[in-house]
């Protein structure tokens, strides 16, 4: 067997579906709810849908080392399109389903896409918009047929069409296809995903088949994976967790992959499902919690107290009876009654009652936060990956979880810590390399393999575990030589259900300034509570008992940062709340909303000078894009309020 442990008849997906059709035939690997009502396939039936597709797919001219874009949201379809490319030896490209045109056409023409598989008119409509500019673009196959009955066919295919022409294709086109899977090995290319281009535009990461497949097994392996989970899969598909959890270990487990009705319906979907293997991003369990905290705000005051007892209780021994360790029989006793009263019902109407495993990652959580799902009985652990290492590098063991890191090297993973605090890796994982881009593949990845992360961080003596601080090119200094971290400021800043977006300012300078974007939901209802009427999003924003709001969070991050003798000179002194939330389709976020810095200092200028010229108010007009393309200005004036630094803790004596 090979050093990575895969075996020859399961390194790449059509293997692994044929495994799976054998051993677990008669379960369900797919589920979707339309129209209301769940639809299952068993992994024999996905089988022959895929092969259906394979076989449709040659026959339009599918060849081998073509690139296939996929565009929509999560649906089977969706993923037997990409496992039956990979049958025709083709690599998948699955693409952002919210990406603008022009965001779409640097893709497809990077890639040289010759087919699309998009999932509806609305994906179509966006890539006949720029078709004129692909220069490989030949057919694009879509799936809902709704809206497209009156579009010109000619380089338009209907889905069912093409699976329907794969199953009438004469023997030798199933046969030539059996010969690409046989070909296939650990070092063909899996799939092309590409990263969400914070500084500049995405580059298309190449992983192969040895990168996911053994990164699958090991994670799997990590969180004792099997056919008896079940997954909900709705973040984008062109994310590289998404391919990991419903493709990778999906198909290594052979677990159930469930795909919600809409984005709308995902938080119904998901209680009716009640996955046992959970991912989201913080911001999802952040507005769990506000959502809750709102809820029990509306409750009756005898309903509110026992929440309130029960949940003190949580929080106090909740963590230790999840990760087995003692308790006395009495609080043991009273946090089962719990169960029974409050923590049961809720993690029940919060759809994660079944939930065996459960992470998040990408940015940090507030420790509040993360708590309060363990407390109820969730085992929500962190991980730390990237989509150049096939997700996981290092991974939260049970028994070991912690608010504060994001856990050891996954198995397989080596990690090494430079002499600036850059946090590098290697692992099976580590992808191959950026797509026509040698360049850039040789400033992240050296001759030994070893990828640089970009994230400043440490590992703790002792423990083990990685801690990381920040994105490495964002640490600074002010201009006192004080360190500068403005991600570390802004996640404590967002740990505030208040707070949907932070950015922070100050390397070089010599004080830290914040633009805050206010979460509508949360502010909103507590404008509701206490009688305070707002028009749009841009007067509640500015409302002056928003901003007192606002202001004591802040006041409470600068006590917290007096408290770090190395971050300390990271408190803000001034900060204003800006009249739009920031928008990947402003430019403003990448697709996986992660701010693009650059981008948001040059557009606001403006407002940032203002913070730092002692202006207490600035007019500003900002240009917009609506959800239909068009452009449009809001105009504002905005408030600046000053905000006084905690004094610094003194050290021991």
């Amino acid at each position: 067997m090979p050093a990575d442990g895969i075996p020859a008849d399961l390194d790449a997906f059509p293997k692994l579906l044929a495994r799976n059709a054998r051993t677990f035939g008669d379960r369900p690997a797919y589920r979707e709810k339309e129209f209301g009502i769940w639809q299952s396939w068993t992994w024999a039936q996905a089988k022959e849908q895929i092969e259906a597709l394979a076989a449709g797919f040659a026959e339009i001219g599918l060849a081998e080392g073509d690139y296939l874009a996929i565009i929509g949201r999560n649906r089977p379809y969706l993923y037997w399109a990409m496992v039956a490319a990979q049958h025709c030896g083709a690599v998948p490209v699955p693409l952002y389903q919210d990406a603008v045109a022009e965001e779409m056409e640097y893709v497809l023409e990077h890639c040289g896409a010759r087919f699309v598989v998009a999932g509806d008119q609305e994906q179509v409509d966006k890539v006949l918009e720029i078709q004129s500019r692909l220069h490989h673009l030949e057919t694009v196959v879509y799936l809902d047929p709704r809206g497209m009955r009156n579009y010109d066919h000619t380089r338009l295919k209907a889905y069912s069409d093409v699976q329907a022409a794969g199953r009438s294709s004469a023997p030798a086109v199933r046969e030539a296809i059996a010969a690409r899977v046989a070909r296939q090995g650990p070092d063909d290319t899996c799939v092309m995903l590409y990263t969400s281009g914070t500084t500049g535009k995405p580059k298309g990461v190449v992983l192969s088949n040895r990168n996911i497949v053994a990164t699958a097994k090991a994670s799997a392996d990590f969180d004792k994976l099997s056919a008896e989970d079940s997954v909900l899969a709705y973040l984008p598909m062109a994310w590289v967790g998404d391919f990991i959890f419903s493709m990778g270990q999906a198909y290594w487990a052979g677990f159930c992959v469930n795909c919600p009705e809409s984005p709308a319906t995902m938080q119904a979907d998901l209680r009716e499902i009640g996955p046992t293997y959970f991912f989201a991003p913080p911001r999802f369990f952040e507005g769990l919690l506000t959502s809750v905290t709102i809820r029990m705000e509306d409750a009756g005051r005898a309903k509110r107290r026992m929440f309130r007892s029960f949940m003190d209780l949580a929080r106090r021994v909740g963590p230790a009876i999840l990760d087995g360790k003692p308790v006395s029989a009495g609080d043991r006793a009273r946090y089962a009654l719990g169960e029974a009263l409050v923590y049961g019902p809720l993690k029940n109407t919060l759809g994660l009652s079944r939930v065996r495993v459960g992470y998040t990652a990408g940015e940090a959580i507030g420790p509040e936060i993360f708590e309060f799902y363990r407390a109820i009985g969730i085992n929500l652990k962190q991980l730390y990956g990237q989509t150049e290492a096939s997700v996981f590098i290092t991974q939260q063991p049970d028994g070991a979880v912690r608010a504060d890191t994001v856990g050891v090297p996954s198995p397989g993973v080596e990690i090494r810590i430079d002499e600036n605090g850059e946090v590098f890796y290697r692992s099976p994982g580590t992808f191959v390399e950026y797509f026509r881009n040698p360049e850039s593949t040789a400033s992240t990845k050296d001759a030994e393999g070893w990828v640089a992360t970009g994230d400043a961080g440490f590992i703790e003596e002792g423990s083990g575990h990685l801690r990381i601080i920040d994105r490495a090119k964002d640490v600074g200094k002010l201009a006192s030589g004080a360190l500068f971290a403005p991600k570390f400021v802004e996640n404590k800043l967002k740990f505030y259900p208040n707070v949907l977006e932070a950015v922070v300012f100050g390397n070089g300078r010599d004080y830290c300034t914040a633009f805050i974007n206010i979460d509508l939901t949360a502010v909103g209802n507590w404008a509701e509570r206490n009688n305070i009427a707002y028009a749009s999003y841009q007067e509640l924003a500015q409302h002056p008992k928003v901003y007192e709001t606002i202001a004591g969070h802040v006041a409470e991050v600068n006590r917290s940062l007096a408290e770090d003798p190395m971050l300390a000179g990271c408190q803000i002194a001034r900060f204003l709340i800006l009249h739009k939330e920031l928008d990947a389709d402003d430019g403003e976020l990448t697709r996986t909303r992660k701010v693009r810095r650059r981008i948001i200092e040059e557009k606001f200028a403006d407002l940032i000078a203002a913070l730092y010229g002692g202006r207490d108010s600035v007019y500003t007009e900002t240009e917009v894009t609506y959800e239909d393309g068009r452009k449009g200005r809001i105009k504002a004036t905005l408030a600046i309020r000053d905000v006084a630094a905690a004094p610094l803790r003194k050290a021991a004596a």
